[in-house]
């Protein structure tokens, strides 16, 4: 019976064989399987006598090879069942050779879906597998990968279909775009603040770290959780790559198998590094791999727990997180965009004229300190939001994120197809702020970055010395700075 292993995203090949002979009777997994899968021994058991199917009496010992890949999980209950019932001649090992299976058992021998459905249904196809078995909820994820999936309730419709007896209910495809969409806030609801706007709108188009800082209440968060909508849909190979990752986590809503927006992700500043960037005792995909292709917004980031926010700075360059554990190593995408907001000091009221700020300059530095410069550096725009004044909040709407979006998506085409060139006056001010601002090297292709996306969303075919200025204008204000 074939069923694969999940090693980070990568589906491993695991051969499930059942050995039934005289003896005192008793039941044996053998082949590095963790806890929830031993425990699978109960639960195969109570789901073959819930199906009236024949338990033997006998010695049985089931092998899950290789014997040196760790099965972690409850995926392997199906096939262990199934390998069983093949051993014991209740059902046709003919057919068992022809087909995959995931899926966890309940007592009463119904099929549960489990996660990395996706991956493992990839694993099949590549074994050269044509069906697999899985739960129904399970059917619409495997199909994402090209297998035919035979979706089944209960285990005593799974036997009876391997013995030839019954067919089980054809699966039915997700029509596309079915499920209800995430419905994103709408940009019409900011009033005022258009610098931050701006900055939204160019973090959208380049896809570039941004940071706002400022006192509470300014709309810091609000603009944050706008930038999703400003986004374009994922592309097919994209969609996949997304959907995977999710899979794995056990986030696939069934009425929506198939991602096609960008992730937003935001979690709770008391998350652990683990939780942030992958890991944890079973290696699992972290924030940063969840918002693959999306956000990541970190609201109120010096909360965060400082190690947590160190070990962003590797995802961030390379796109990927590696988790090194003794039996293995994983390795996740992690290609996002990090938004960050924070208060300029501990009490919230620096950078507010209406309210004297009352932070000693030891608390001062103790709070900038939790951001390193290094930190700082990776973000490609900084910008300080003020509180808005009366007349702005009682303005007329501001332009929907439908509008901006439409600029969002010219832009990404001409910088796909082309992306501007820098002009010999552009780039002597660009040498020029390397010495004056000062820029490091990743500070000044950084903002090289952001200057040919200022000028995509000018529909310019040069990067300008007016677009260079406007890029620089958004590196980390000095009240940001570690002291």
């Amino acid at each position: 019976m074939l069923t694969h292993a999940l090693v980070g995203l990568d589906a491993r090949r695991v051969e499930v064989e059942a050995h039934v002979e005289l003896g005192q009777p008793a039941f044996t997994i053998v082949g590095l399987a963790d806890r929830a899968c031993q425990e699978a021994k109960h639960r195969v058991r109570s789901g073959i006598a819930s199906a009236e199917l024949f338990w033997p009496a006998r010695r049985i010992t089931v092998n899950l090879a290789p014997a040196d890949l760790r099965k972690e999980g409850s995926g392997f209950d199906l096939p262990i069942a199934l390998a069983v019932l093949g051993a014991s001649h209740q059902v046709s090992l003919e057919r068992l050779a022809t087909h995959a299976a995931v899926g966890e058992l309940a007592l009463d021998g119904r099929i549960r879906a489990v996660g990395g459905v996706l991956a493992a249904a990839e694993g099949a196809r590549r074994a050269g597998m044509e069906r697999m078995l899985c739960a129904a909820e399970s059917a619409p994820e495997a199909a994402l990968a090209g297998i035919e999936p035979v979706p089944v309730e209960h285990l005593a419709d799974a036997a009876a279909y391997l013995r030839g007896e019954a067919e089980p209910a054809p699966y039915e495809p997700v029509a596309d775009g079915a499920g209800t969409p995430p419905v994103h806030p709408d940009l019409a609801d900011v009033r005022g603040q258009e610098r931050a706007r701006r900055a939204l709108e160019i973090a959208a188009a380049g896809g570039h770290n941004l940071l706002f800082a400022g006192p509470p209440g300014t709309g810091k968060t609000m603009l944050a959780r706008r930038l999703p909508g400003l986004l374009p849909p994922l592309g097919p190979d994209e969609a996949l790559e997304v959907t995977r990752i999710h899979s794995v986590a056990g986030l696939l809503a069934p009425e929506r198998p198939l991602v096609r927006d960008p992730p937003f992700r935001a979690p709770h500043h008391s998350a652990s590094m683990a939780a942030i960037v992958g890991g944890g005792r079973t290696a699992r995909p972290g924030e940063v791999s969840l918002a693959h292709r999306g956000v990541l917004l970190l609201d109120e980031l010096p909360e965060f727990m400082r190690p947590a926010l160190e070990a962003l700075r590797q995802p961030l360059e390379d796109g990927v997180v590696s988790v090194a554990r003794a039996e293995g190593r994983a390795v996740y995408p992690a290609r996002f965009q990090l938004v960050g907001t924070m208060n300029l000091c501990p009490c919230g009221a620096r950078g507010d004229p209406a309210v004297e700020c009352s932070c000693s300059p030891q608390r001062l530095a103790s709070f900038r300190d939790k951001l390193s410069r290094a930190l700082l550096d990776r973000f490609d725009l900084v910008v300080t939001v003020p509180r808005p004044r009366a007349g702005e909040l009682a303005a007329d709407p501001s332009e929907a994120t439908a509008a901006v979006a439409e600029r969002v998506g010219a832009a990404r085409e001409l910088l796909a197809v082309h992306a501007p060139r820098r002009t010999a006056e552009a780039d002597e001010l660009l040498s020029r702020a390397v010495e004056r601002v000062p820029l490091s090297g990743r500070g000044r292709a950084r903002v090289a970055r952001v200057a040919r996306t200022v000028a995509a969303l000018a529909g310019s075919e040069s990067v300008k010395p007016e677009h260079v200025a406007e890029s620089l204008a958004y590196r980390s204000p000095r009240e940001l700075e570690p002291m």
